[in-house]
């Protein structure tokens, strides 16, 4: 009887713990996360460079690097990147320039 005090309450506790995401969730959250950072772009021929930054819940933002072409005339279609905040929880992505930051091999 003693062990059914203490198993029960740890199996419990246990069980709400380790609710893991399916990687078919994973897979849609990021889709989401690439057509909204897309949408937001300001640039061209726009895609998706590497792979995203994920921040934890408290942040609640995963952040994704850009690349594609300047539309305006006066850029003469220059190559450039933009860095996009996407907001997990409201699904809203901002994005700015990011053609200092350097790109890692």
């Amino acid at each position: 009887m003693k062990y059914i005090g203490v198993l029960l309450p740890t199996l419990l506790l246990s069980s709400t713990l380790a609710q893991a995401s399916s990687e078919e969730a994973w897979q849609k959250s990021r889709q989401i996360m690439t057509q909204a950072c897309i949408n937001a772009s300001h640039l061209s021929k726009v895609k998706v460079m590497g792979e995203p930054i994920e921040y934890d819940d408290n942040t609640g933002y995963s952040a994704l690097l850009l690349e594609g072409r300047y539309p305006q005339h006066h850029m003469k279609n220059r190559r450039g990147r933009e860095l996009c905040l996407f907001q997990r929880s409201s699904g809203r992505a901002s994005v700015s320039e990011a053609d200092k930051l350097r790109w890692v091999k």
